[in-house]
């Protein structure tokens, strides 16, 4: 019994060892951005950057795959990387990817930049909303405020800052072996395991300190955008924002064009307070909405003003303009389509305009019902209109008078109007139209 104590006690020890040593073990925490750098990107990485430092990981690797973003975003993301005790490396991954616009400050404000082959840096040009160029004073100032600012993070890590500066100035770009041959990156990795192996025993600069990295045995934890963040981040894009926007206005059109629906302004309301929530965390032109519902309120102008489709025309043109000029300021990376708000402003035209051709119809088509059917269609005199008498009218019997005159059992009338319950009628070869 004693024996079976002493075993126990002994294999408990070194279970607790076990543990302490995995416990013990260095992370490395891994934070994949794939898209635009955005608020909810920024908010993703600057939390996340908190989080290993309370953990006190070893490592943070943020593996980049983006065209650019926000310049507020951007700064954000390098504020949180200068202020890690924990050692931040960006590294530009999976093959294919690319480090563009603000992805360049990004990796140059890091503790380590690495890129895998196959992988490109650089075009960090401040260019407009969709791509447009800068012009005039605007453009000297945003384009000598980024070049000293990629520069002095560049210095600050011991980078190639000439080369940091005409990505700026002239939309420079470089594969992963000559961003390594030039000293713009630190190394380069086909993957994440080859990447700790060379970062093992380096030594490396965070928060103004130098730190030895100790990766032997690190465990990587891969950490992604939460639930909440991934829904973020698809209603922050613009081509979303827009289709939101058409969405909610068509569905509170629909309400509006037939009172008691409820569902269509149900869903265009829902659509519209999403958008304008995706709109908070862009560089929004309000022109560009004020056109967007300009276009509408066309539409709708169409169906009442009878214009024979020039107000349709004039939404879609509106729309098309609203679209284009949706976002506003340096947006590198983050534009909408151009495709697509020309598609989607051809088929909500083509539907307003289908919509107005079956109105236009319906006007056009004779009147099936009330009062204004029976004008003009002949009946069968069943008892004699002197001038009272009784008709019949599709099968039902009506109480008749003749306008001129006695008419005799069996004559065709034609009924000229109709006066309470009683239909005021005419010989039918006699008939020249309505009186």
């Amino acid at each position: 019994m004693a024996r079976f104590r002493v075993m126990f006690l002994a294999l408990f020890c070194l279970l607790g060892l076990a543990l302490s040593a995995w416990a013990q073990a260095p992370e490395v925490v891994v934070l994949p951005v794939t898209g635009a750098i955005n608020p909810v990107s920024a908010g993703y990485l600057v939390r996340s950057i908190h989080q290993a430092n309370e953990e006190q990981a070893r490592l943070i690797v943020v593996e980049l795959d983006t065209p650019g973003g926000l310049d507020t975003s951007m700064r954000q993301i390098i504020q949180a990387e200068s202020a890690s005790a924990v050692p931040v490396c960006v590294y530009v991954y999976p093959e294919g990817s690319r480090d563009a616009s603000a992805g360049v400050f990004i990796t140059m404000g890091a503790s380590v930049a690495a890129m895998a082959p196959g992988t490109n840096i650089g075009a960090a040009h401040p260019v407009g909303a969709g791509g447009a160029t800068i012009k005039g004073t605007e453009a000297q100032k945003i384009e000598n405020d980024a070049a000293a600012y990629i520069r002095a993070l560049a210095t600050a890590h011991g980078r190639n800052a000439n080369w940091a500066e005409k990505a700026v100035r002239k939309s420079v770009s470089l594969d992963a072996p000559d961003a390594l041959h030039r000293h713009v990156i630190d190394l380069m990795a086909p993957d994440l395991a080859s990447l700790l192996n060379e970062l093992d025993g380096r030594k490396v600069k965070a928060n103004n300190r130098i730190v030895t990295l100790h990766l032997r045995g690190a465990v990587p934890v891969i950490r992604k955008m939460d639930a909440f963040e991934s829904v973020l981040y698809v209603i922050s894009d613009p081509n979303v924002v827009l289709i939101l926007m058409q969405l909610g206005m068509l569905g509170l059109f629909f309400e509006l064009t037939n009172p008691g629906a409820i569902l269509p302004g149900v869903i265009g309301g829902i659509c519209l307070l999403v958008a304008v929530f995706g709109m908070g965390m862009l560089p929004i032109n309000y022109v560009g909405v004020a056109l967007l519902v300009f276009a509408f309120a066309l539409f709708l102008a169409d169906l009442y003003s009878h214009s024979h489709g020039v107000l349709t025309l004039g939404g879609i043109v509106s729309l098309i303009l609203g679209g284009f000029m949706l976002l506003s300021g340096s947006t590198p990376g983050v534009s909408v389509s151009r495709p697509l708000v020309v598609f989607t402003a051809l088929v909500i035209g083509g539907l307003f305009a289908g919509c107005i051709a079956l109105a236009l119809s319906a006007q056009r088509r004779p009147i099936r019902s009330g009062r204004e059917e029976l004008l003009g269609r002949t009946a069968q005199v069943k008892t004699a209109l002197a001038p009272i008498g009784q008709v019949l009218l599709e099968g039902e019997r009506w109480q008749a008078r003749s306008l001129a005159g006695p008419i005799e059992v069996g004559a065709e009338v034609v009924v000229q109007r109709k006066e309470g319950l009683v239909l005021v009628v005419a010989r039918k070869q006699a008939s020249d139209g309505l009186v």
